[in-house]
């Protein structure tokens, strides 16, 4: 059976934030996570079907497997898949959204449950007490009857919620579906999946497991915790340094070349990368730390996910989600909790949208410089490419590539001309600390 793992999509819903399936959490990635739970299920036939915006860095990690770049991205999965199946004849296949992270025991659940006599097809679904804003499935017993995405809260036809790991046992059909299908929106896979459903028995597979799904920024905090969850004892590579009064508690991972300075604390579960410096009187806890970071003194960084080449000094970052050479000026503050502890909103193409959580701090694109003493209210995201002059406090999302300062007690963002050096600029600076 051939699986199709979906990458195409270009994560607008992830902005500011670079490339879901790829961006660097615990010294792996979406991609990496998914392969191995494939490989686990006993799935050892995959292809990996993208755009051409992220299938040549997908390609570079895994180059054995076979790729196939989808022609048009405005189709979403159906566009995907018109690409794809054309090379799977009538042999069944396995679609994995590239978003989804389950067990490797739901896909092996799954592939058992299509190969019982009469089924066409299988789709994963899990029970939600709480409104997910995904396909709800409706079912007369096990076989499914619709899917309805995104209905109104209330107006769920069930608690079974979609999870994009289906089977279909003759990918001919489904291609025939798909070519039949016509609309300019997104939704063709569920509208061909609608035509096939009263001919065809396809059967619901509840999974009772874990599932944690990536669209948005902050879903990303879930994946790392995923992560951290599974380091069980301390890896400490043989060239990291630690100073003698410093404190590495529970499971912490130090990658090669890792110095932790006099006096810091890092608390685990944690991961730091190659090369990344933990200053004086820092903590850091319950997070993922990239490659070349400085942690600068009496920083703390708490519940977090920083990237690659990410400097603090004498900053809060709590609960958040950093891209690639980014910059906190002394004294930043990501405050993470609202005044009443209520559930925090973010905006997403300009609508505030719930983000389940109580505790969120901010989102920051790649190569980004904030001055000192920036604060940042809850929720609030950093296009990549900004630059924030010192003293503001930030209460909206800043576009990409902003220059933004203040006049009159206002805000005021313009086009930043301004390019921040490159991480390779900064290696010097980083050597000599």
């Amino acid at each position: 059976m051939k699986t199709l793992l979906l990458l195409a999509g270009r994560s607008k819903r992830f902005w500011p934030l670079a490339e879901k399936t790829l961006f660097p959490v615990c010294q792996t990635n979406l991609l990496s996570v998914q392969i191995e739970r494939l490989r686990r299920a006993g799935c050892t036939d995959i292809v990996l079907v993208g755009g051409a915006h992220n299938l040549p860095q997908a390609s570079a990690l895994f180059p054995p497997l076979p790729t196939i770049e989808q022609e048009d991205l405005n189709l979403g999965m159906r566009g995907a898949l018109l690409s794809a199946l054309p090379q799977c004849g009538r042999e069944p296949v396995l679609i994995i959204c590239g978003n989804d992270i389950v067990d490797a025991s739901a896909y092996e659940q799954l592939l058992a449950s299509s190969r019982e006599k009469g089924v066409a097809g299988c789709l994963l679904a899990q029970r939600r007490e709480r409104y997910f804003p995904g396909g709800y499935l409706q079912t007369k017993g096990d076989r499914i009857l619709s899917i309805v995405e995104k209905p109104e809260e209330g107006k769920e036809p069930s608690d079974l919620v979609n999870i994009v790991a289906h089977v279909h046992n003759d990918a001919s059909l489904l291609l025939t579906a798909l070519q039949t299908t016509h609309t300019k929106e997104d939704d063709g896979y569920e509208r061909a999946l609608a035509s096939l459903f009263p001919v065809y028995e396809y059967r619901a597979v509840v999974y009772e497991g874990m599932w944690t799904a990536v669209k948005f920024p902050w879903h990303l905090l879930a994946f790392k915790d995923l992560l951290l969850a599974e380091v069980h004892q301390p890896r400490i590579h043989p060239s990291a340094q630690i100073h003698p009064t410093a404190v590495i508690e529970g499971p912490v991972v130090l990658g090669e070349g890792v110095r932790i300075f006099p006096h810091a604390t890092v608390r685990g579960p944690c991961v730091i990368g190659r090369g990344s410096l933990i200053g004086n009187n820092t903590l850091v806890r319950d997070a993922s730390i990239g490659d070349h970071c400085v942690i600068g003194f009496s920083s703390e960084v708490k519940s977090s996910i920083l990237g690659h080449h990410v400097w603090t000094h004498m900053s809060f970052v709590g609960d958040s989600v950093i891209g690639n050479n980014v910059s906190f000026g002394g004294g930043c503050m990501t405050g993470n909790l609202r005044l009443d502890e209520g559930e925090i909103s973010s905006a997403v193409h300009e609508t505030p949208m719930k983000t389940d959580l109580t505790k969120f701090g901010t989102a920051i694109g790649d190569d980004c410089r904030l001055g000192i003493s920036v604060d940042i209210n809850p929720g609030v995201k950093i296009g990549g490419g900004t630059f924030v002059t010192g003293h503001l406090l930030l209460t909206q999302d800043i576009p990409d590539r902003s220059y933004v300062t203040s006049k009159g007690g206002q805000l005021v963002v313009s086009e930043n001309r301004v390019h921040p050096p490159a991480s390779a600029a900064r290696e010097g600076a980083h050597k000599k600390l």
